[in-house]
Order: C-alpha cells, then sequence, then structure tokens
C-alpha cells in the first residue's frame, strides 16, 4: 500500500510488526467465510460457483461439505505447483479453517423455513462473505488456493486476464456443481454481482493501518 502523504493521515507500517494482529485477523475473516457458507447453506436459495460444485460432490459422495471443502482446496492447491506459486500461511489456513468452521457451523443453524428467514439468511450470508473476504485479504498472509490458481494462471499466460481467468474458472465448476446437483439460485445470482462490491467496501476498513499521523511538511523557503 503507498503511503500517503498529506498531514494527519496514517500510513502504513511494515507488515513483519503487525503480525499478531495480522494472524488474528486472517483467522477471524476465515471463520467468517464458513459461517456465511453454512448460512447460504441453509438458506437452501444457492450456493456461490465454488460451493455449487463442492455441495455437489459431498452430495455424490456422501462426505460432509466441509470435508470436501478442505479436500477440493488442497487439490487445486497442488494446481499452484506448474504454475510456480509459492502459498502463505493464510493460504495453508484456508484450506483447513474454511471448510472445519462451516461443518460447525452447519450443525448449530437449523434449515430455514419461513421465506423471510430464508432471506435473512441468504443476505447475511452473502454480505459477511465479504466481509471475510476483506479481512483475509486485509491481512495479506497469503491467496487462499483458489484465488490464488486464478491469479496464478493470469499472470503466468500473459493474454489471459484476471478477469477472464476468473470467469472461466468459476463458469466451469459453477456448471459441473450443477450437474453434480449442488444448489444454483437466487443467491448464486446475488453473490455473483454482489461479491466484488461489498468486498471494496469493507476492505479498507481491514488494512493494516499506523495510528501515528505523519508530520505536516516542513515550509518551503521564501
Amino acid at each position: 500500500m503507498a503511503r500517503m502523504d498529506a498531514p494527519g493521515k496514517t500510513n502504513p507500517i511494515p507488515l513483519r510488526h503487525r503480525f499478531t494482529r495480522r494472524f488474528v485477523q486472517l483467522q477471524l475473516g476465515l471463520l467468517v467465510y464458513g459461517v456465511s457458507i453454512a448460512f447460504l447453506v441453509r438458506a437452501h436459495l444457492g450456493l456461490d460457483p465454488w460451493d455449487v460444485f463442492q455441495q455437489g460432490i459431498s452430495k455424490r459422495t456422501g462426505l460432509s461439505l466441509g470435508t470436501v471443502v478442505c479436500a477440493v482446496g488442497a487439490l487445486v492447491l497442488l494446481l499452484w505447483i506448474p504454475l510456480r506459486l509459492r502459498p502463505g500461511l493464510g493460504t495453508v489456513s484456508n484450506v483447513v479453517v474454511i471448510g472445519v468452521t462451516a461443518d460447525l457451523t452447519l450443525r448449530v443453524v437449523p434449515d430455514a423455513g419461513a421465506w423471510w428467514l430464508r432471506g435473512a439468511l441468504m443476505v447475511a450470508g452473502v454480505v459477511l462473505n465479504g466481509v471475510a473476504t476483506a479481512l483475509y485479504l486485509g491481512a495479506r498472509m497469503g491467496p487462499g488456493p483458489r484465488d490464488g490458481l486464478m491469479t496464478g494462471l493470469a499472470a503466468r499466460y500473459s493474454w489471459l486476464s484476471i478477469r477472464v481467468a476468473r470467469t472461466s474458472i468459476e463458469v466451469t465448476v459453477l456448471a459441473a456443481g450443477f450437474l453434480l446437483g449442488g444448489s444454483v439460485g437466487v443467491a448464486t445470482v446475488l453473490y455473483a454481482f454482489g461479491i466484488g462490491p461489498l468486498t471494496q467496501l469493507f476492505l479498507p476498513l481491514f488494512a493494516m493501518r499506523d495510528p501515528r499521523p505523519l508530520p505536516a511538511p516542513a515550509a518551503a523557503p521564501a
């Protein structure tokens, strides 16, 4: 992040000095992400593309959704090898924490019955997903396996933009998940259009900032 030069503004400090806060923020973001997945599942109004795919596998294999989330994350991480990408602490944590949290939340949150409750869980799930994404991205401790695959492909192949890489991957997993029996619905559309703006909205709130104001610049000589 760029240094801000205006008097009274805050400036970033070296990330190595904020490891504890970054680590806590990372884990909190991953926990909230797992909760958001469970909320969308209980709303029964559709899931985001990757979770449509993972839910489809879960239905076909009998494994819990969280177990599949962890397994798919680990398999996607293997695709980093030919792209010569290096996982960070956040990458490894992503593989484990999100799936475990999703399963634990599904155990305590029942299926929504009333239409208004389903709608509330859907909106809460999408919004929390945006908050969670901003939290773990703001910690800057490594992207998740799926995000890293997208950016890694774009970096490896100059003709492939991040937008095209993401769209291609998500359309593929969405189609595969739908064929496997994953849930596609209004929440899938809401997620597709809402997750970008929500992440952009929340990300500045969780950036690492130095609370000390920068000194005012000296007056220019006459």
